[in-house]
């Protein structure tokens, strides 16, 4: 039945997979956001992160231009969070920040049960991927470990040719903004920064920091012909002119066709833009402006967020994604003197009069200093090959590397459906490099 269940899913997909699509974004259901079941491939696996599974177990592609996908899936995690989950609110909470797991989709160590989700995915034909910017809204519980996603979201936030490079900074310039990495920046095929070459057209996804400043979270290499994307904070806005800047880049939304700018536009304000080209010289023609995954200010509202601190004026006034926090009650993980501009930072909180009251922080970067990167994966292995090369929920895995820990069984013991978590820090060339394997 199974079996059956799933060839109809992967005909369905088939089928709406072929329409191609714009820019626009398409809807999908959980089979692409991460659920447990998503569509088995012929080795028994499940791209759990987002991909649909192929044959061999790698995540198939679509001709869609625009790398949106359509899917639907049911089935049960395993998360041990459902619907009636114990703990979990029933009001919608938002999160925002980057996915560092799935199993189903965790983010910012929060992990939701995707069972019932539905969402919007750009730009990423292979589904949501490690270290993909992600919005999702759902319940949570109150210490923010489990959640139920209801709608999730991603879409890149810039896409350029590479101007320059500096290795010592771990930065580089695309179309006027500096993109910065740090140890927990997802490399989806280059070794690093190393690696990358003035010229290159990249795209990126990442949390915006100050203005002309984006921290990666996951970067991917495409074609020199790709239409051109770039997030950031509207600064000189002119609307006589028709302009605003983005960092060093004027956008020109002057052109843009009516219901093309989603939303009120303001300095100070986080946007996303999409532009057919790349002129000379860095100005933008914009097709659409959009709000850069908006975050409610209504009372009493939840969420968390994941982002760069800017305008640090202590824990009772900073911001963190253009949102104001004040985190002077909240529990900090980690030197709480270290929290200043440019720190990377998670926080948990509730909306009051504009502001997100903190009641939980953790540090998750410090310039100069570093800070934990984590990404976990729970499912069952597939395409197995060696302890060294197979994939679980279509991420592909090296476990054999020297110092791997394994707990309940040993390398000898991996293999296609055996249920594990895999938890690493670095994803080099596409690989999560594995730190301990827990067999299940």
């Amino acid at each position: 039945m199974r079996a059956l269940r799933c060839g109809l899913l992967a005909l369905m997909i088939g089928i709406v997979l072929s329409c191609g699509g714009g820019g626009g974004g398409a809807q999908v259901g959980p089979s692409a956001l991460g659920t447990e079941a998503g569509v088995a491939g012929a080795d028994g696996s499940a791209n759990g992160i987002g991909g649909i599974a192929a044959d061999d177990g790698s995540a198939a592609s679509s001709s869609n231009s625009s790398g949106s996908t359509t899917a639907s899936s049911g089935g049960d995690d395993s998360s041990g969070v459902g619907s009636g989950g114990t703990g979990v609110s029933t009001a919608d909470a938002t999160g925002v920040g980057a996915v560092d797991g799935a199993g189903s989709i965790i983010v910012n160590g929060l992990r939701y049960d995707t069972r019932t989700a539905t969402g919007s995915v750009e730009d990423a034909p292979n589904g949501i991927q490690l270290g993909m910017s992600v919005k999702v809204t759902g319940p949570v519980n109150a210490d923010f470990t489990r959640g139920i996603a209801r709608w999730v979201e991603s879409a890149a936030d810039i896409r350029g040719p590479v101007t320059s490079v500096n290795l010592q900074r771990g930065s580089f310039v695309i179309l006027g903004t500096t993109v910065t990495t740090d140890d927990a920046t997802v490399w989806a095929d280059a070794a690093g920064l190393g690696a990358i070459a003035v010229g290159q057209t990249l795209q990126v996804w990442g949390l915006p920091a100050a203005p002309g400043v984006l921290r990666a979270t996951r970067i991917e290499q495409r074609p020199a012909s790709s239409s051109a994307i770039l997030s950031g904070t509207v600064e000189n806005l002119d609307p006589a002119q028709g302009t605003f800047n983005l960092g060093d880049a004027v956008v020109d939304y002057s052109r843009v066709a009516a219901g093309g700018v989603r939303m009120p536009l303001a300095n100070g304000t986080l946007v996303r833009v999409r532009a057919d080209a790349h002129p000379p010289g860095i100005r933008l023609v914009a097709t659409q402006v959009q709000w850069w995954y908006p975050v409610p200010r209504a009372d009493n509202t939840t969420a968390q967020l994941a982002g760069i601190v800017t305008d640090f004026a202590g824990l009772q006034s900073l911001r963190l994604l253009g949102v104001p926090v004040d985190a002077s009650a909240a529990q900090v993980t980690g030197d709480p003197s270290a929290i200043g501009n440019g720190v990377k930072v998670e926080v948990g909180g509730v909306m009051i009069d504009g502001v997100l009251r903190a009641s939980k922080l953790k540090i998750r970067y410090v310039p100069g200093t570093g800070g934990p990167a984590s990404f976990a994966l729970v499912g069952e292995i597939g395409a197995f090959n060696s302890p060294s090369d197979f994939r679980l929920r279509g991420q592909p895995v090296n476990a054999g590397g020297p110092g791997v820990v394994f707990v309940n069984g040993q390398a000898a013991n991996l293999g296609n459906g055996v249920r594990v978590r895999v938890h690493g820090t670095r994803v080099i060339n596409g690989v999560l490099v594995a730190d301990s394997v827990t067999f299940e």
